[in-house]
């Protein structure tokens, strides 16, 4: 069995225009926008640092060249940041399968990442599933939070209560992967992975998925930037 010294190598998508951020976003990509004194790229980049990762490979797309200018001093202690840039929109799938060869990655076994997440999820937990489970991929879920407060009903239509933005019985698709080398053809040259390999590697019984608790966001929005910029100023 594999420990946790044997995830060495991240790839990191970071090409996202981010619409919903703007103006934010319109002379940066979404994960070069400023939380709690860093880029948000900057805060994944340190949880992958923290969790063991000694290089991380950032795929770059929209407005490549502020993360090129970024990295070319070095930012992280202890991490090695080089990007990846796509000539022409790849999509996910594609983003991730032309940097894990350009990059010339030599390990066995890598973590994928969407560069906008804020998570704090131990990657060992993650590395003992997938080493359990035999799998060739294994994702990180999060437990789904509803946008809006729910209004519980009884049987004769009056209200019982009310319940602010409550945890739902659903879970998401965090966006962070350990993904066998093995895997890494079958991804699309264009297009995304999560439509096409991750459905074909569930019908063969070979993807395993991490029901996490930790604390995990997507920034898509300014509210969530605001929430993201109180939780990390609070743990700092």
């Amino acid at each position: 069995m594999r420990d946790v010294s044997a995830l060495k190598t991240a790839l990191v998508l970071a090409g996202g225009k981010g619409e919903r951020l703007r103006p934010l976003t319109d002379d940066r990509p979404k994960p070069m926008v400023e939380v709690a004194g860093a880029p948000i790229l900057v805060h994944h980049l340190r949880w992958l640092r923290d969790n063991g990762i000694e290089r991380a490979v950032v795929l770059t797309g929209y407005r490549h060249e502020i993360i090129d200018a970024y990295f070319a001093t070095p930012r992280i202690e202890g991490l090695q940041v080089h990007c990846v840039t796509e000539e022409r929109p790849l999509g996910r799938g594609g983003a991730f399968r032309n940097g894990f060869s350009q990059a010339g990655i030599v390990d066995d076994l890598v973590v994928a990442t969407n560069g906008d997440v804020i998570t704090d999820q131990p990657l060992a937990e993650m590395l003992t599933l997938h080493e359990h489970t035999s799998a060739l991929v294994t994702l990180m879920l999060s437990q789904m939070i509803s946008p809006y407060g729910v209004v519980d009903v009884d049987d004769a239509q009056r209200v019982v209560s009310f319940v602010e933005k409550p945890t739902l019985p659903l879970w998401v698709n965090a966006g962070v992967y350990l993904v066998d080398a093995s895997v890494f053809p079958r991804f699309p040259t264009e297009g995304d992975h999560e439509t096409s390999t991750f459905p074909a590697l569930a019908k063969e019984a070979r993807i395993a998925a991490l029901k996490s608790r930790a604390y995990w966001t997507s920034v898509e929005s300014q509210k969530e930037l605001r929430e993201v910029a109180g939780r990390l100023q609070g743990a700092s």
